[in-house]
């Protein structure tokens, strides 16, 4: 027996079943987004100073382009199939796979830059942030003051602008040496460091795994689970159509957290 309203729409709603569902699905996501922006509103509004600079507007801005020709590549993937030209389907579902994986290879580039990037204050309280040049994992606060443990120094490339503002990703200045006996904290850039980048990287992190999520839907409708296409083509464009859906959600998400964390 088939399930019925999984092609034909329900006379009580118009839509069939899959609709309905992502339809439902997608309000309780504006639910949880929404509640990380009222949270990230609050805190900024709170706060005494809110930094600015501390993102690279190039990189989120093209990051932004590839989001929405993925959102163009969806459409187009859906209309192939109301057209019948499977082939043709293929081909624009597998440049969304692949627009999904160089946006989530950018976002892992802007989280290395991060958790690479340093904060440090000198014992004469000089502040600086920058990058090192080598592994520092081993200079924690227990050995900072033992340069037998962690070697006599190591090389710190300040930014130019020193502090955690405008011009953060303007350049480096001139390298110095930093010893562990002259290091009070040694901080990178993670969740931990400040307000702002605990928002960044829980607003950036649950999208990006919503972009993997969806990518990887797209990428069985693309291979195995076009095999449906043979014995029932409508149901798997109705497929196709609800994962696009949650893809343009996805965009849209992204929409807002540019702005948000990169310009404002």
């Amino acid at each position: 027996m088939d399930i019925p309203h999984t092609v034909e729409a329900r006379p009580d709603t118009g839509l069939y079943n899959a609709k309905v569902g992502i339809w439902l699905f997608l309000a309780s996501e504006v639910m949880l987004f929404g509640a990380l922006f009222s949270s990230y509103i609050l805190l900024r509004v709170g706060a005494e100073a809110w930094p600015h600079g501390l993102l690279s507007v190039p990189i989120g801005t093209f990051n932004t382009v590839v989001l929405i020709t993925s959102s163009i590549t969806v459409v187009l993937a859906w209309a192939s199939l109301k057209l019948g030209d499977l082939s043709r389907f293929k081909l624009y579902q597998g440049c969304t796979v692949l627009l999904a994986l160089t946006f989530v290879a950018v976002k892992s580039f802007e989280y290395r830059d991060k958790f690479t990037h340093y904060y440090v204050r000198l014992q004469d309280g000089t502040e600086l942030n920058g990058h090192l040049a080598g592994n520092p994992l081993n200079w924690t606060a227990a050995n900072l003051a033992d340069t037998n443990r962690v070697g006599a120094s190591i090389t710190f490339h300040p930014d130019a602008a020193g502090g955690e503002g405008e011009g953060a990703h303007g350049g480096h200045a001139e390298p110095i040496e930093l010893t562990a006996a002259n290091v009070a904290k040694l901080e990178s850039w993670g969740p931990w460091r400040s307000t702002y980048l605990a928002i960044y990287f829980t607003l950036t992190g649950l999208h990006a795994l919503h972009v993997i999520g969806g990518a990887l839907v797209i990428a069985y409708l693309w291979g195995p689970g076009s095999r449906m296409w043979r014995s029932d083509p409508e149901r798997f464009t109705n497929r196709v159509e609800v994962c696009g859906l949650f893809w343009h959600f996805v965009d849209l998400v992204w929409i807002f957290l540019f702005p948000v964390l990169y310009l404002l």
